[in-house]
């Protein structure tokens, strides 16, 4: 009887204790071992535990904490790859550095800018960039607590760097952001703006003081004989002219400054090509004008522009060339677009000077440039027609050997 009562009561202490362990510790053993999986990011099989109330209760609570925690981290991801597109897609540099002159951050412009091929993160900014310009820059920005402007050169680019201190609500600084902004393109446009107006003040100063200078004679010689004052008119009449062309250059290329468009249409190339012939004989000092053989072509185009480009090469062949050569225009196709040569046996253009020949009032010799009565502005004109047209006009050039003038242009598929 003794051993079937101790076997009863060992039998209910060890279901006790089962019971006791399965209720309230192995529950608890589910739940340490939830926590560890959610605090190394993994994510459970289950959040279901067996157990008390209390032990499920907190299962749930960890289920939504995870459940949070990785809605979270999604718009963390998110907008971290949001910030890299932005940073990626940004052409300035940016550079964040902290207190202690590190990087923390830095975009694809700036390491493309500094030739940066290593990741410089947690790096000394000085012995990342090697730039004292950009070094002296930031520690004004954290000696005065306030933005600093500074304008750079870095690899042949002119570069405008902002430096703008970040702080905290206490006033401590705590870094610097730097925004590096490429100026080259700018500082090249206002320097050809400024040699623009010089340009044509010098252009309009030279015939205004010869017309000037004239009148002055008429005025103070009224009895001035008729053969005189013919001459004296006649130049006048040359000067005027020649400002009358330097008038209708500068609004032409006003135009195409201003990106004015121009009308388009369908219309046969080679006619537009001998009319531009005829006209061009009346420009003849006794240069020969030939015709290659060539092609009809069709193009889409503006006819009295094509025409002035035409003129305009014409015209400059015809200037080069001796009484005694030739100039000979050609018409040809090549695939899908069509071909305009001017060709001429004229002094040729110096290799110094041919990749020149194409900026406004440039001029490979400007005394006999200007006596030809040019304004250095037919071939910038000439490139705006061609361009307005997705073509190009380029020239091929010797000293002493002539010049090649080519046009390219689409040809027009339309019937």
């Amino acid at each position: 009887m003794f051993w079937i009562l101790l076997a009863a009561i060992i039998g209910s202490t060890i279901a006790i204790v089962y019971l006791v362990w399965r209720r309230w510790i192995a529950p608890w053993r589910q739940i340490e071992r939830l926590v560890r999986q959610i605090g190394r990011g993994e994510q459970p099989r289950t959040f279901l535990v067996e157990g008390g109330k209390e032990a499920q209760r907190v299962s749930v609570a960890l289920e939504n904490i995870f459940r949070r925690q990785l809605g979270l981290n999604r718009q963390i991801g998110e907008r971290a790859s949001g910030n890299r597109a932005i940073f990626s897609a940004m052409r300035d540099g940016l550079l964040v550095v902290d207190a202690e002159r590190r990087i923390t951050l830095l975009n694809a412009a700036l390491q493309e800018l500094f030739a940066l091929k290593d990741d410089p993160l947690g790096a000394s900014f000085l012995e990342t960039l090697r730039d004292a310009n950009v070094e002296e820059a930031i520690s004004e920005t954290f000696r005065r607590r306030e933005p600093v402007q500074r304008e750079i050169v870095i690899a042949n680019r002119q570069l405008q760097i902002n430096s703008v201190p970040m702080g905290k609500d206490n006033g401590d600084i705590v870094g610097a952001v730097v925004l590096f902004h490429d100026i080259t393109e700018l500082k090249r446009a206002d320097e050809m703006r400024r040699d623009f107006v010089a340009n044509v003040s010098h252009e309009l100063r030279t015939p205004l003081s010869i017309l000037r200078g004239y009148i002055e004679t008429m005025r103070d010689d009224p009895k001035m004989p008729r053969a005189e004052c013919a001459r004296i008119l006649e130049v006048m009449e040359q000067h005027s002219k020649r400002l009358g062309l330097l008038a209708t250059d500068l609004l032409t290329l006003a135009r195409a400054d201003a990106g004015i468009a121009l009308r388009r249409c369908p219309l046969d190339l080679d006619t537009l090509v001998l009319d531009a012939f005829r006209e061009a004989r009346h420009l003849s000092r006794g240069q020969a004008l030939k015709l290659d053989p060539f092609e009809s072509a069709r193009v889409e185009g503006d006819e009295d522009r094509l025409k002035q480009l035409l003129l305009i090469l014409l015209d400059n062949a015809l200037k080069y060339t001796p009484s005694d050569g030739q100039v000979t225009l050609g018409l040809c196709r090549r695939g899908t677009y069509v071909e305009v040569r001017v060709r001429d046996t004229g002094v040729g253009i110096a290799p110094e000077d041919l990749p020149h020949v194409f900026e406004r009032f440039y001029r490979a010799d400007p005394a006999r440039n200007r006596d030809l009565g040019g304004t250095g502005l037919g071939l910038p004109i000439a490139r705006w027609i061609a361009e307005q047209h997705e073509g190009e006009v380029r020239l091929e050039s010797q000293p002493e050997q002539g010049t090649t003038a080519i046009v390219r242009l689409p040809l027009c598929l339309c019937p």
